[in-house]
């Protein structure tokens, strides 16, 4: 324990001694002094908690002295106990205490309630050391966290940041790739070639899944990952997962069988894209670990409250099944159990990762049930609100007969050379008139001589982006101008990619690898 400081003033050696005497304790340090101007300067000096202060001093009274040492931000904490035998009258108290001091002492002084005075002074000098200190930590802490908290916000800045660039670099060439793959299915081909384009599109589309694994992983761990609810004609969405994924089954020789209850309500209140993404990862592994046999995709409604229902939707094979040692390990990110039978089928391990998260973001928990050898249960409940509404109307268009949009006038902003060949085609198939930029800058020159319907604006290019752009003609830089429909591209990953695009002044976002029928739509949408 830390000695305390105590400081006896006294013009009298004689009181000094009975004071010393009186409060000597091994947790004080007594320090005294006949002279107050000495008293100033051990007060500068030392750390002096409690003064106890004759009043009656020759050249520098008490009184004088506890006034110099309350004006000063150095020694005015310093508790003062004045020793006096002077009259008791009370202005004497009322003077000393309002230069200061905390209490008063009179002599002769009676050595209990002297000794019980200081104890109690110092037990008060402990605790309110003891709480500046607690202070001192917490404002140390404090610090500590703030610094702590702006370093986890930049360094979830920096990994946005890197999403972002990163989902630009891969994502744009994959939409060059798959957008050119169209075109030439639509171009006259031998068999051999059909067999060599159908072969990229396959590795276009894994490609482009596993980058989709990436990013879906890094976008719920950014915690911008968000769960979008509306009409979803749920039964549609079932046959539809199923359909897909129904050939690569029977290329395996395997049947995929629905069972489906029949009180399932036809539309519920749900999130149709995550949705989708769950059973297509599951019944994606389902096939992928299953060689003979079938997968059943059946869906049960367990209960059903008002105008809610509880479902629980399975995911049954026959494959090789998991062993309890590793059925906690397929759901950890980048896993690859060690089993040969099952780490031989390859993957990023990703797959089950996101379906496990995205269960647990709309409100499910992922259950696995499984015996090595006989197959394996993948199934997950939740309760969903159902709508009175029987159908969905949904404008259906084929790609291929996609209607002309000839008299339409487009500006295409793009520097991807690939991207920029792929969407004039597009365009030029439709009949448009359209005119191609590389960069920014060139954008307004087109804009000062030239009318368009619609600019189709990249987010990214070089010397300046999308966006910068976008704001400048929002902002009436090239007059007349500043009202035209701007459509911008992006690779990004992130819900915040549409508000900015949307903030900056962008009327629509379409993402890339874009749909072409999505394009169309979006172009008809501001073509008056």
């Amino acid at each position: 324990m830390n000695k305390i400081n105590l400081l006896i003033v006294d013009d009298k050696p004689e009181n000094i001694v009975a004071l010393e005497a009186l409060l000597d304790q091994h947790d004080i340090n007594i320090i005294t002094t006949t002279s107050p101007n000495e008293a100033l300067r051990i007060c500068w000096e030392k750390d002096i908690a409690i003064a106890l202060v004759d009043v009656q001093m020759p050249g520098m009274n008490g009184f004088e002295l506890v006034e110099i040492l309350k004006n000063n931000s150095r020694t005015q904490e310093i508790m003062v106990i004045f020793v006096t035998a002077i009259s008791l009258e009370a202005k004497y108290a009322i003077k000393g205490l309002n230069v200061g001091a905390i209490d008063y002492l009179y002599k002769p002084l009676d050595p209990y309630i002297t000794s019980a005075k200081v104890d109690s002074f110092i037990q008060l000098v402990r605790s309110q050391r003891e709480i500046k200190q607690k202070n001192l930590q917490l404002e140390s802490f404090k610090a500590e966290l703030i610094k702590a908290k702006n370093e986890a916000e930049q360094s979830k800045k920096a990994k946005e940041n890197f999403m972002a660039n990163m989902s630009h670099e891969i994502r744009t060439p994959i939409n060059g790739i798959i957008g050119l793959v169209h075109l030439l299915n639509k171009s006259t081909l031998d068999d051999d070639q059909k067999e060599m384009l159908g072969l990229l599109q396959v590795s276009s589309e894994s490609l482009l899944g596993v980058i989709n694994d990436i990013l879906d992983i890094s976008k719920i761990e950014a915690g911008k990952f968000r769960i979008n609810y509306a009409e979803t004609d749920i039964r549609l969405l079932i046959k539809q997962a199923t359909n897909l994924l129904n050939i690569r089954a029977r290329e395996k020789g395997l049947d995929l069988v629905l069972d489906i209850d029949e009180t399932l309500p036809n539309i519920i209140i749900a999130d149709s894209l995550r949705l989708n993404q769950i059973f297509m990862n599951l019944l994606s592994n389902a096939i992928k670990f299953t060689n003979e046999g079938m997968i059943t995709f059946k869906v049960e409604v367990l209960d059903r409250k008002s105008n809610t229902s509880q479902i629980k939707f399975s995911i049954i094979d026959t494959g090789i099944g998991i062993s309890t040692v590793n059925q906690d390990k397929i759901f950890d990110k980048f896993e690859q159990v060690e089993d040969h039978s099952i780490s031989q089928h390859g993957g990023t391990g990703l797959g089950l990762s996101i379906v496990k998260k995205l269960v647990e973001l709309k409100g499910g928990t992922l259950e696995l049930e499984s015996k090595e050898g006989k197959g394996s249960t993948f199934s997950f409940t939740k309760w969903y609100e159902f709508a009175k509404s029987k159908k969905i109307e949904k404008e259906e268009d084929d790609p291929e007969n996609l209607p002309a949009l000839k008299g339409l006038k487009i500006l295409v902003a793009e520097d991807n050379l690939i991207n920029k060949f792929l969407i004039l085609k597009i365009l030029e198939n439709w009949e448009v008139d359209v005119k191609a930029v590389t960069n920014g800058l060139d954008v307004f020159e087109m804009l000062k001589d030239n009318d368009f319907h619609v600019i189709l604006m990249d987010t990214y290019m070089p010397g300046m982006n999308g966006l910068e752009v976008t704001k400048k003609i929002r902002s009436g830089f090239i007059a007349g101008k500043e009202n035209i429909p701007i459509i911008t591209f992006t690779a990004g990953v992130l819900d915040t990619d549409k508000e900015i695009s949307v903030k900056a002044g962008a009327n629509d976002i379409l993402s890339k690898p874009f749909n072409i029928n999505v394009l169309h739509q979006k172009i008809k949408t501001y073509f008056k």
